[in-house]
This record gives structure tokens, C-alpha cells and sequence, in this order.
């Protein structure tokens, strides 16, 4: 769950009602939050009022402008102690920089030009502006382009240099070309071939279909996450969420390889036309084990809509229940969550029962995905990065 899904003052709001004596089973279920989130909000801003948290806000605001002011005379004293040289950029953004140091930190104009490398002569002198030093070039580049509007830019250049014999380079000519937004739109659009519908029939079998989604959420500290969720059609039997920062195609087969390990290989995959699905390596995975790709039509979810109910389930029951600080919380959740999700909760399209009461799996894969992540018989890759270097270890959780 996002960190704004509440403000801070709805927060004190819930914890002065439940010190008011509401039952806290009624009031969870009322702002559908979780017992975990609320001891954390509790630990938080227990016995703080609404004025308390404006003037909270406030320090924190003062806060920040006094690290912001600490930053920048670490900056100045840097600069003074022979600091590394900083990014080189366009006299007229020191220029700036420069008038900003003078006029909001009241530094003396000299030492504001010597911090951001700029003489004082560049300081006082005013800059030419380029409509008054490439006006030759306007006037040329708009006289052509009004003869000639669906022209391109090379069309343009060698008529301006052969037939009109102008002097300018083609870096010059092109600089105010851009700068004119005289750039013709050129479409880019991802063309997405045309998908043959495929009915959404699910018979009780299992590995006949396999459908495979992307989901999307955020840390309580604003990391982005992604989530791949997978179900068996046949039982609706979620066989694995996995979890990570970033899934690419490659993520995926090694996940679906895990998968395969475990429960055998599906006869078809039902998918969507994101970048992962299409990529080379998934293609590529799918030809190597005889798997059928169902690819469903652009902007047809409805054509995967068993994976949409399942993803439907899974963020109101704990994406949007829960504050996640870590990827590792997010990941003992979701795996509880599967668990009771296949051999508890019931399901309506199943005659109320659980889905591996529904349609369990064969004996010779007893055990789940969760329950061998738990006794450290499934090995998983993680990636790491360190200095620069993608590197992968096989770890057991």
C-alpha cells in the first residue's frame, strides 16, 4: 500500500477512535487496514493530536531547510579545501547558479563566481540572446520551411547550401532547426500483431493452462515493486507470486522452470502483450518445451480473466491491507497468504472449497511451492550488484 493512501491526520483520526472504545476488529474492517498497520501508526503517533502532527510537520519543514543550509556551506567549504572538480555545465546555468547563491544566501558576488567556477566578467557581462545571434538562421530556416513545409531537415540544408548558397554548417543549421521545434513527428508506436481470440475455457484439468500476469505496488518508503503472479486455470490454484524490484523475461523462465520442476510442464501459458511475454527468451522457452502460447488482444484483460480476479484478491487481502518496509515482509505475507489462499479460503466458481480441495495435486508433488521455500529445498537466484557488477549466487532461503 502506497505511503499517501492516508494522511496524517486521518491516522491520529483512527487511533482517537479506537481510544474512544470502538472495537478494533470493527475499526480495521471499517478503514481496511491490518492489525500490524495499525500497532505500527499507533507506535507512531499514539497519543499525539491533530495540532501535534501540523507542528510535527512544521519541525520537519524547519528541519529541512536547516539541512539545506548545512548542505550548502559544506558545498562552499568543500569548494575552498581544492574538492574535485564539479560537472561541467553551460556558462549560463553557473550564471544562474551563481545569481541564486547572491540573491537567496547573500553571498558576495566574488566567492558565489568562485564556488561554481565562473569569472566575474561572465557574471556581469549580459548574455547575447540566440534570437539576436542566429537571426540570419531564423530567418532563412522560416523562409524554406513556409515553401516547402513537409520537407525534412537534410531537404532543407542542401537547398539552404547549394541553390541559396548560405554559409552556415549543418550543426549550426540544425541546432536552431531543434531549437524552432521544427522536427517533423515521426510515429513509434509498438506494433502489436494481431492476437487470435482464444476461448476462456478452463476444464477441471490440471497443467492444461497456466496464466501468467504483472502486478505493481509500492514500499512504505516509495520503492517501486513488481509482482509476476501464476495460477493454474484448471483448480485456480495460485502456484507462485514471484517478488523483486525488477522481473525481466529472463526472471520469469527461471521461475517458470522452478514451476516446471515441481508440478510438470502446462500444455498452454495464457499472457498479455507486455515486454516480458514477447521478449525473445520467453519465446524462445516456450518452443523448447512444446508450450502454447495464448497471447490475449491489446486492451482486453477481460480475455485473462481468471488471473485478473486472482490479482483482484490479492492486492485487497494484502497489497492495499498491508505496510510493507521490505521486500523480505512483503514476501512472508504474500507466501502465507498463497498458502491459506489454496487449502483454506473458499472459492465460489469451485462450489465454495478451497482450491486443492477442489482439484488436488498428484502425489508425486506433495508438497507446495511455499512449504518447500520453508524447509529450504527449493533454491531460488537472487541478483546482486556490487561496484557496478551484475553478478548471480544461488542462495537457500
Amino acid at each position: 500500500m502506497r505511503k499517501s493512501k492516508f494522511t496524517e491526520t486521518q491516522i491520529v483520526t483512527l487511533l482517537q477512535e479506537a481510544e474512544r472504545g470502538v472495537p478494533l476488529a470493527d475499526l480495521l474492517r471499517k478503514h481496511g487496514v491490518s492489525k500490524s498497520t495499525f500497532f505500527k501508526w499507533r507506535g507512531r503517533y499514539g497519543g499525539a493530536s491533530v495540532s501535534d502532527v501540523k507542528r510535527l510537520r512544521e519541525l520537519e519543514a524547519e528541519n529541512a531547510k536547516l539541512k539545506r543550509m548545512y548542505a550548502d556551506l559544506a558545498l562552499e567549504n568543500a569548494a575552498h579545501q581544492g574538492c574535485a572538480e564539479p560537472k561541467v555545465v553551460r556558462p549560463s546555468a553557473r550564471r544562474q547558479v551563481a545569481e541564486a547563491l547572491v540573491r537567496e544566501h547573500q553571498l558576495p558576488v566574488q566567492r558565489a563566481c568562485r564556488m561554481v567556477r565562473l569569472s566575474r566578467t561572465a557574471y556581469y557581462q549580459p548574455p547575447v540572446p540566440a534570437s539576436r545571434r542566429d537571426a540570419a538562421v531564423i530567418a532563412a530556416l522560416t523562409d524554406v520551411v513556409a515553401r516547402y513545409p513537409r520537407w525534412g531537415f537534410w531537404k532543407l540544408f542542401d537547398r539552404m547550401k547549394r541553390i541559396e548558397r548560405q554559409p552556415w554548417n549543418h550543426k549550426r543549421v540544425h541546432r536552431v532547426y531543434c531549437a524552432l521545434r521544427l522536427n517533423l513527428p515521426r510515429r513509434t508506436t509498438r506494433r502489436v500483431p494481431r492476437r487470435i481470440r482464444q476461448p476462456l475455457i478452463a476444464p477441471p484439468v490440471l497443467n492444461q493452462t497456466w496464466a501468467l500476469d504483472f502486478m505493481t505496488d509500492t514500499l512504505y518508503d516509495s520503492r517501486r515493486v513488481r509482482l509476476l503472479t501464476i495460477i493454474d486455470e484448471g483448480n485456480r490454484e495460485g502456484l507462485e507470486i514471484a517478488i523483486g524490484p525488477s522481473l525481466p523475461s529472463r526472471r520469469v523462465v527461471r521461475v517458470l522452470n522452478e514451476l516446471v520442476a515441481l508440478h510438470g510442464r502446462p500444455s498452454a501459458v495464457r499472457v498479455d502483450n507486455g515486454p516480458e511475454f514477447t521478449a525473445q527468451p520467453f519465446v524462445d522457452w516456450c518452443a523448447e518445451h512444446g508450450v502454447a502460447t495464448y497471447y490475449i488482444r491489446p486492451g482486453k484483460p477481460d480475455q485473462n480473466a481468471y488471473i485478473e480476479r486472482f490479482n483482484r484478491s490479492y492486492r485487497t487481502e494484502v497489497l492495499n491491507a498491508h505496510l510493507f518496509e521490505s521486500i523480505g515482509e512483503l514476501r512472508a505475507v504474500t507466501d502465507a497468504w498463497l498458502e491459506v489462499y489454496n487449502r483454506e479460503r473458499p472459492h465460489d466458481s469451485l462450489g465454495r472449497v478451497p482450491p486443492l480441495t477442489f482439484l488436488p495435486r498428484p502425489s508425486s508433488a506433495e508438497k507446495s511451492p511455499i512449504e518447500l521455500r520453508l524447509t529450504g529445498k527449493l533454491t531460488v537466484r537472487r541478483r546482486s550488484c556490487q561496484a557496478g557488477t551484475d553478478f548471480r549466487r544461488e542462495t537457500r532461503i
